[in-house]
């Protein structure tokens, strides 16, 4: 199955895995991803559904958090002319476009709590509602799942259904963070330099042994998708250089300070002093770039909970709403 071959490393977490990934592929199981955010599951949605009887059927994705509430059932199950304002005419939704074949539902964490029992129905019945209308509808579609949060958290809190998660985790599959898989970090660096070399048609810069381990003791908090970022940004401003610790972040040459949050009271003062606001507010800033704004993965980057970090977003003059 050469569809996996689009997962770079191998690492034992990420052998174990695949081979897991590879049998669950020739089946119609229900499938639910987890892992922390940028750590490729989508990646591996893909090449599940590539490795599958449904390889030639349609693959139709949907990132759950992109939506707001109010569209997201009609983006999936469809609706009825004169439904809602604006529905002026009949329109099929996700489920019917993946008929025969496979939807991946990305971050189900923030699937609404009203949007899952229609999910729930169609797990048990292979039936869909559509919006505004009384009659259902079958559909043949395979479901793989991804979420980037502890769902059994969000059930313990009253966000997701207990009967829902047991549907979906049929076969858990958990995707490692980059920072348990340091040994497949040089060999995922050679990939994205390779593909940057191309696309952007510049001669990739090298890196020294130092700085490797410098990545390699990194806790890398964004995974894959802040290493892929990392090597683009390196690529163009340093192209065909040898790279050394000095052209890294800052934060890769504290990595050794921030590698765990445990390790977080051995942090350094430097012998000027600095301006703690400032950098609280730096700190706060980058997270959120980090997670593209997602306020709950942000305060868990900082150590903070949600509220907390709300707080001091008002406090900085964040737009905190």
């Amino acid at each position: 199955m050469e569809h996996f071959n689009s997962i770079i490393g191998q690492s034992p977490a990420l052998d174990s895995l695949i081979r897991s990934a590879r049998i669950a592929a020739s089946t119609d199981v229900t499938i639910l991803l987890k892992g922390e955010t940028g750590t490729g599951k989508e990646v591996l949605a893909t090449a599940i559904q590539k490795a599958s009887s449904r390889a030639n059927k349609s693959f139709v994705k949907l990132n759950c958090a992109a939506l707001p509430e109010g569209l997201i059932e009609s983006e999936l199950f469809g609706h009825r002319k004169g439904a809602f304002t604006g529905a002026s005419s009949d329109t099929q939704g996700l489920f019917k476009a993946a008929d025969g074949g496979t939807l991946f539902l990305d971050e189900i964490n923030s699937l609404p709590l009203s949007i899952q029992g229609k999910l729930l129905r169609f797990l048990d019945s292979g039936e869909c509602l559509p919006v505004g209308e009384t009659h259902h509808y079958k559909v043949d579609v395979r479901i793989i799942a991804a979420t980037n949060t502890d769902l059994n958290n969000q059930i313990d809190a009253g966000e997701f259904r207990r009967d829902l998660y047991f549907r979906l985790n049929v076969v858990p599959l958990e995707l490692p963070p980059l920072a348990k898989r340091a040994d497949d970090i040089e060999k995922l660096i050679k990939h994205f330099m390779a593909v940057f070399s191309e696309t952007h048609a510049i001669t990739p810069p090298k890196f020294s042994k130092k700085a490797l381990k410098a990545l390699k003791t990194y806790h890398w908090p964004g995974n894959i998708r802040e290493l892929r970022n990392l090597c683009e940004r390196l690529s163009i401003l340093l192209a065909g250089r040898v790279i050394e610790p000095e052209n890294l972040p800052l934060e890769f040459n504290n990595s050794t300070n921030f590698s765990n949050s445990s390790c977080l009271p051995n942090f350094s003062l430097p012998e000027n002093g600095l301006a703690l606001d400032s950098l609280e507010a730096d700190l706060i800033q980058q997270a959120l770039a980090r997670t593209k704004g997602n306020r709950t993965q942000s305060a868990k980057l900082l150590g903070l909970s949600r509220d907390t970090l709300l707080y001091r977003m008002q406090k900085h003059g964040f737009n905190a709403s």
